[in-house]
Formats: structure tokens, sequence, C-alpha cells
């Protein structure tokens, strides 16, 4: 199962993510989306699953944090997330959801980080250059014997 993984938009969805998006089963958006047409653009790729940034309108009609299984893996969605604080709220969250893999957003810096049998993956940001960070977005490709993220520049 191939899934594309995208977060921090902010209203731009640029049309090479139709592209890289052309073949996968599943989109996550990690927040900070802009506005509806966003989603719906990607609802068209695939099926969607996306999470509420800090920045995003509560008439979206997202919730702050989303668990889904997809090909027999538990998957937490949640725009802010920061796996190197250890804090009590998240370690809460991870023993009571078991996520295999949590998808991030906020810092608009990609990142992969494999800690206590659990993928920590934020995508970076897909939407206009902010912070000196690249644009990007992931691949996430689940076999049964493996998790391989491929991050991508656009």
């Amino acid at each position: 199962m191939r899934i594309g993984v995208i977060s921090d938009t902010h209203g731009l969805l640029d049309p090479a993510v139709a592209k890289h998006f052309a073949d996968v089963d599943h989109i996550i958006h990690g927040g900070d989306v802009g506005p509806r047409a966003i989603l719906s653009r990607l609802e068209n790729l695939a099926p969607l699953t996306a999470v509420l940034g800090n920045t995003d309108d509560a008439s979206l009609g997202l919730r702050d944090l989303e668990v889904v299984v997809l090909a027999g893996r538990t998957f937490l969605v949640r725009h802010i997330v920061d796996p190197d604080a250890q804090s009590e709220e998240l370690q809460g969250l991870l023993d009571r959801v078991k996520p295999q893999v949590v998808v991030y957003g906020h810092t608009h810096q990609p990142r992969e980080l494999r800690q206590d049998g659990i993928l920590f993956l934020n995508p970076g940001s897909a939407g206009k250059q902010r912070f000196l960070c690249p644009r990007t977005l992931g691949i996430l490709t689940l076999t049964e014997a493996s998790m391989d993220v491929r991050m991508l520049t656009l």
C-alpha cells in the first residue's frame, strides 16, 4: 500500500502533488490545510484522512486528532506533535492508541524518526516556502514486513 503524506499546504496545492500522488491508495494531511478546495482536490486523488491545523478554520469540519488503520497498521494523525519532548499528553495518546505510525506537521521541516517501534513522520510543508524550509511531501510504502518513507521536494 502506498500512502501520500502531506502537511502545511496553507491554501497552496502545487500541481506536482497530483503527479506524485497519482498512484497512492490513501492520502494523509497533517493539518494547516487552508480552504476546503484543498481537501476536495486531494479527495479526487485518493481517500483522505486530514486533521485541523493551528491556522485552519473550524468550518472545515476536521478534528484535531484522527486514528486510522491502513494495511493493518494504526496511524495517529495530529498537527502538533513533538516526539522529542516526551510530554505526558503525547505519552498518554501513544499508550491509548498504540500507533505504529504518527503523522504530524506544524514545523515545516521534513522528518522521519523511528522510536520505540513507532514511525514519527513529518512530511514538511507542501505550501508556500517559509522559514527557509524546502517544500516537501512524503510517500509511505507499506508491506507486511516494512514501512519505507520517501521524501520528495516540490
